[in-house]
This record gives structure tokens, sequence and C-alpha cells, in this order.
């Protein structure tokens, strides 16, 4: 009689006796861990680069130097652009209309025209010149003095200075053609030569400045391409590995853009403290100069705005230059 002999149960079977299944076991990360894993990834990859930039302070300061000169530059044009600009903009060589009054117009009539102008939104200060007044001026400018005491009478008209409370060209000529129409105007001259020069000095300025800023991001641009591209050369062998466990091409370029991010950043701060350094400098002289000309004017230096501009306008172009020199070297890297 066999004896048959029953193997236990797999019920009663203990952990360590039941059978292993063959093959790789796959673990799912729920997306709350990948998410902290990315901004762990970041975070370290932020703190490296400062590690890195400090590491090699020559190299670093030197290429963080050429970006903030490159920034200061139309940095500080576009200031000196703002300061001209808040400097004429005191200045009392405003818009000027002279109106000459014809010489038969009754002193009264002129003393009401010239009350209704000075209520007039429009204006902003109105200034009554008699005819005796202008010819004792015309005498001191010419020097004719002895040749015009000699007239029987004062041939210069009455005439009223007439100055507009804006600046633009369509009011002025509006606010001229409507004083032209009174019938104690004789003629009336519009003063805007000045107005149209400044006008296209400032337009000069800014065009200038915008196109240096142009030339000189792409020079900031090229600049942060090379810097990036000798760190990936000097860290190929680096890429390969991280690359042949698996690691994605975002994962092996995050380094590199932070790398140009902090470069971009230093070089807008060491650009803010050179424009602030240019204006310290330049504030003694404009001050002296503009009190020997009676004015309050003073420099503006580049503030918290210009700081943050600076700063942010950088750190982006030091980013977009990394993304730049990543994208066509690091696809080229590829184990074999």
């Amino acid at each position: 009689m066999n004896q048959r002999i029953n193997s236990p149960s797999r019920a009663t079977q203990t952990p360590a006796e039941r059978p292993r299944a063959a093959g790789a076991v796959t673990a799912r990360t729920s997306g709350g861990d990948r998410l902290r894993s990315w901004l762990g990834h970041h975070k370290e990859m932020w703190h490296e680069s400062w590690v890195r930039f400090f590491a090699s302070p020559m190299s670093s300061g030197m290429t963080a130097l050429v970006i903030a000169i490159a920034l200061a530059l139309p940095a500080a044009l576009q200031l000196g652009l703002t300061n001209f600009q808040r400097a004429v903009a005191g200045w009392d060589g405003q818009p000027q209309i002279s109106v000459f009054l014809d010489k038969r117009a009754k002193e009264d009539a002129v003393s009401a025209w010239t009350d209704k102008l000075r209520a007039d939104p429009l204006v902003a200060e109105v200034t009554y010149i008699s005819p005796e007044q202008a010819l004792e001026e015309f005498q001191q400018a010419s020097g004719l003095g002895d040749a015009l005491a000699g007239m029987g009478s004062n041939p210069l008209p009455a005439v009223l200075l007439v100055r507009p409370s804006g600046a633009e060209s369509a009011a002025l000529e509006a606010l001229a053609d409507r004083l032209r129409e009174s019938a104690l105007t004789d003629s009336v001259v519009l003063d805007m030569a000045w107005v149209q020069r400044l006008a296209q000095l400032t337009e000069l300025g800014r065009r200038m400045s915008l196109g240096l800023a142009f030339l000189l991001a792409l020079g900031v641009l090229l600049v942060v391409v090379n810097s990036i591209r000798l760190h990936i050369e000097s860290r190929r062998e680096e890429i390969l590995v991280v690359k042949l466990v698996g690691g994605t091409d975002a994962f092996v370029r995050r380094p590199f853009l932070y790398t140009g991010l902090v470069y971009g950043l230093v070089g807008g701060l060491i650009a803010w403290l050179l424009v602030s350094f240019g204006v310290w400098l330049l504030a003694g002289p404009v001050s002296g100069l503009s009190n020997l000309y009676g004015s309050s004017f003073r420099l503006d230096g580049p503030g918290v705005t210009y700081l943050l501009g600076l700063a942010g306008g950088a750190a982006l172009l030091g980013l977009t230059g990394a993304w730049l020199a990543v994208a066509r070297h690091i696809s080229a890297i590829q184990p074999r």
C-alpha cells in the first residue's frame, strides 16, 4: 500500500516557504512623490549652480562682469534720457505764442481779452508788453538806442506773450489759429522750432538706446552660450553616464539652465551697481551746474525699479542663452 504524502497547502505555507514571483516587479509612485522629487531636484540644481559659480570665482566673475558692462551701457543711456526729459520739463523755455496787437486796439478791450485768455485752461500764462516796454527792450538788445530816440513815434505795437499749458503740436496750432481770429490781433507768431528740435532729439536718444540695448543683448546671449558650451564640454563624461542610466534630456540640461540664470542675475546686479556708481560720480557736478542756472534739478539714480528690471532682464537673457547652448550640444552627446 502506497503511502501518499500530501504537501502542505498554499494557505498553510509561511511567507518564507512561498515561491517568489519571477521577473521584474513594477513599482508605482504617486503624483505627489513625483512633484516633490521634481521640486527637490530644482532646489538642488539652484544651490549647486551657486556653489559652482563661487568655486571658480575668477572665470565666473569675468563672465558676469562682461554681462554687466554690456547691460550697464544701455541702462545708463536710458537713465540719462529720463533725467534729460525731467530737466527740460521744468525749464522756462516752454512753447510761446507772440500775439502782436493792432495799434488801433483800445487798452480796455486788450485788458478784457487778456483776462479772458488767462482764464482759458489751455493757457498757462499771459504777459502784456506795452509799446514803450517793447521799444526799451529793443533798444537794449540792438544797441541802436540813439538812432531810435530820434524817431518821432514808436513803431512797435503792444504784444501779448501767451504760454500754453501743453506742448503738443496740434493743440498749439489750434490755439494759435484761435488767437488769429480775434479782431484785436494784427499777427501771431508761434515759436515751435525748439519744441520740434527737442522732440526729435528725445526720439533720437530713445531709438539709440533701444538699438544699443538690442545689440548688447545679443552680445550677452553669445557670452552665455559660449560659457555654457564650455561647461557642457567639461562635464561630457558625466552627461554620458547620466544618459546611460536613463536620465532624460530635461534632467541633464537643468543644471546648465540654472548656471546661465545665475550668470545673468549676478551680471544684472553688477550692472545696477555700475550705473549707481556713475550717477554718484556725476551728481555733484550736475548739481553745481544747475545751481549756476538757478535750478534745483538733481540727478535721479537707478532705484528699485531699475534694480528689478536689470536683474530680471539679465536673468532672462542668461536663461535664454543657456537654453540655446544646451539645445544644440546636449542632444549631440549620446552614449554608444
